[in-house]
């Protein structure tokens, strides 16, 4: 090999040695990324609402059989199978011809009777005066005496028999006992009815309707346990509002409430059964359904909760990505509780403080640099039938719903703004001055959830604005008392702003447009009537 060769060869050598460490230098630079913008959530401790479900089947509050009193032919069935039937219609007619004959015959026996009893009241009247003068003697008086007594205690006896006579003759008419669903008729025309067969049908009282369920010996005691730690917030059994979810998924709109719990365990089920009680005042419900029941008012205490689209599923179980202290992203593995609404409830794996990333996972390694964003944690409304339930317990369903005819008195409010006339036409042009230059704020009586006529009055000059700016917003936000119970101040609070929304809503105001805020926390130096206030305000756009 020529010396020129070799160093051709050299240089060809440190060449490519240079090319590779270029290329080398090259590739941390160019396999750099930018951080994945995600939004977290602050993990905080707080009082999660539980949502229980149980299978339950439906029940007649008073399902009453139907039963001959006498026995006798069935001359008629007068009502219409399965038809609702009142208190007091004819159900059934029995031949009465053989009761009408014994109540006169009754009766001739009672005039007899009476006949015999004058006549020794007589005879009495005429031996008392002639024995006294010693004209008869002691034994015709105590004869005349035993003979008015015994036609008085036969005079007594007919009467009965007469009484007796006209309650069976009224028994031939079977009428209904309650208001209900009838059943089928058991007995056909023409058949003879005896205690045998005494059996005609039965009604069932359809409103109040009652829904059966159970609990496992271990729920029971599971549930003990935890409220004795502390870890649940149980109330009162007759403050559980229940929801009840129809086999179709739909929502029955009118809730219930726990009325009865059997204090002894089924021997044969190794179950406690629980009642409760719903109104029916459609008779949609029909004894015997089987439903879901949701039971609402009960709090997880202290408890860490996150959106279901932060927990993940890997080889090792469920897992959360956070950010650490130095901006990079980290697994987290976790055990997770039970849902609530949008919120999984995690048992242990998180602490409060820790920043749980909620979107953007995918693009998420263990290390990687993240630029987080801190966001509110979103709303934990459940769902239930795929209609948002609002779990702060009664106050805030009930206020929703009777309220919905209190958006009647605010449309009336708002004719009479427009009118300009009397004192109350007064009261909404001070609330809307009063609007203009900050929040209306309406009071609420001690523990109502209840609009009265003044927050009325001021609430439909609110919505007389919105419905005049179509793009005006509000913010309804409330007052939690801090002396009491506060978590179920704050259920108050929120059943006080569900109630200014249903109103708003129903005088024409559109939900994209309504906010609702977390109720703020009275403190010591506000004023004493503050836990018992709701503010509307509205946005810039609608002059506020």
């Amino acid at each position: 090999m020529t010396s020129g060769n070799r160093v051709a060869r050299l240089c060809l050598s440190v060449g490519m040695a240079f090319g590779v460490a270029a290329c080398h230098d090259k590739t941390p630079e160019a396999s750099a990324r930018p951080p994945a913008n995600v939004d977290v959530i602050n993990v905080a401790l707080r009082d999660v609402p539980v949502v229980f479900d149980y299978v339950g089947q439906t029940e007649s509050s008073q399902q009453v059989e139907i039963r001959s009193r006498v026995n006798g032919f069935l001359e008629k069935r007068v009502y219409e199978e399965g038809s609702l039937v009142h208190q007091g219609d004819v159900m059934f007619q029995m031949d009465r011809k053989p009761f009408q004959a014994a109540l006169d015959a009754a009766k001739a026996e009672y005039a007899q009777q009476k006949a015999r009893l004058d006549t020794a009241q007589a005879n009495l009247a005429r031996v008392r005066p002639l024995a006294a003068k010693n004209a008869l003697s002691q034994k015709d008086l105590d004869d005349s005496v035993g003979q008015e007594r015994a036609a008085a205690a036969a005079l007594e006896q007919a009467r009965a028999n007469v009484t007796s006579a006209n309650l069976n003759l009224g028994y031939t008419t079977i009428t209904a006992p309650v208001t209900g669903l009838s059943s089928f008729a058991k007995k056909q025309d023409g058949s003879y009815i005896d205690a045998s067969n005494s059996l005609l049908t039965y009604v069932a009282k359809l409103d109040p309707m009652w829904i059966n369920f159970s609990l496992s010996e271990n729920e029971m005691l599971s549930l003990r346990s935890q409220v004795k730690s502390g870890a649940l917030k149980l109330p009162q059994i007759g403050e559980l509002e229940a929801v009840i979810v129809l086999a179709d998924g739909s929502v029955y709109p009118e809730r219930g409430r726990i009325k009865f719990a059997d204090a002894s365990l089924s021997e044969e089920t190794g179950t406690y059964m629980i009642r409760a009680e719903v109104k029916n005042p459609t008779g949609s419900l029909r004894p015997g359904q089987f439903v879901r029941i949701k039971l609402l008012g009960a709090d997880r205490a202290n408890a860490v909760a996150v959106p279901q689209v932060a927990v993940q599923q890997g080889p090792r179980g469920a897992f959360v990505w956070t950010v650490d202290k130095d901006g990079k992203a980290q697994q987290r593995a976790v055990e997770t509780g039970e849902w609530n609404g949008n919120d999984w409830v995690i048992s242990s794996g998180l602490h409060a403080g820790d920043h749980v990333v909620i979107d953007n996972t995918l693009k998420l390694m263990p290390g990687a640099p993240v630029k987080e964003k801190v966001v509110p944690m979103p709303s934990d409304a459940v769902k239930i039938g795929g209609q948002p339930v609002d779990v702060a317990g009664a106050n805030g369903a009930n206020a929703a719903n009777a309220n919905a005819a209190n958006a009647a008195n605010i449309a009336n409010a708002n004719a009479n703004a427009k009118a300009g006339a009397g004192a109350a036409g007064e009261a909404k042009a001070s609330a809307a001055n009063a609007n203009a230059s900050g929040p209306a704020q309406l009071y609420f009586a001690q523990g109502s959830a209840s609009l009265d006529e003044q927050s009325a009055t001021a609430l439909a000059a609110v919505a007389q604005r919105l419905v005049a700016s179509p793009e005006a917003h509000v913010v309804i936000s409330g007052y939690a008392d801090s002396s009491g119970s506060y978590a179920q101040n704050e259920r108050l609070a929120h059943a006080r702003a569900s109630t200014v929304r249903t109103a708003l809503i129903v005088a024409g105001v559109q939900d994209a447009r309504i906010e609702m805020r977390k109720p703020a926390k009275v403190v010591a130096t506000d004023p004493a009537d503050q836990s018992r206030r709701v503010d509307v305000t509205l946005s810039p756009a609608a002059g506020g």
